[in-house]
């Protein structure tokens, strides 16, 4: 019946350009919220275009700090990259979460400030995150 349909073909190749670890974050994700322990998974990367780390935490209950908390690190975009979700789903399993949240643009610099550079400064690796808030993107004056 959908034979040669174009939307068919499109649809087909998107799934299969997601893989199957980043269907199954991607599902889980849209179930919603089923109550504690929550997992949460945020991109970080050198600018908006490639997340070099994903950091997946753990909130066991309301008002206790996350943890534990996991980080994986990359040279190509985290976000596709099946080994590491596959790793993310196990570690999230593992922790017994009922409820995953999950920003899937890149949220902000990958390096740590008071870590990685001095509090109160910009990431000198980074300057596409220089002045920019990291939830709309956009430039700050």
């Amino acid at each position: 019946m959908f034979q040669g349909s174009s939307v068919l073909k499109f649809w087909l190749g998107l799934c299969m350009a997601q893989g199957k670890n980043r269907k199954l974050l991607s599902k889980r994700t849209r179930k919603g919220n089923k109550g504690f322990p929550v997992a949460t998974v945020a991109f970080y990367g050198p600018d908006n275009l490639r997340a070099s780390k994903v950091v997946c935490s753990i909130i066991k209950s309301d008002g206790v700090e996350a943890g534990p908390i996991k980080k994986w690190f990359t040279t190509a975009d985290a976000r596709r990259v099946e080994s590491i979700l596959g790793e993310v789903l196990s570690f999230i399993n593992e922790n017994s979460a009922r409820s995953i949240v999950m920003i899937d643009q890149v949220f902000g610099c990958p390096h740590e400030e008071g870590i990685d550079y001095p509090e109160g400064e910009s990431c000198p690796d980074c300057l596409y995150w220089k002045n920019r808030d990291r939830y709309t993107q956009e430039l700050i004056h």
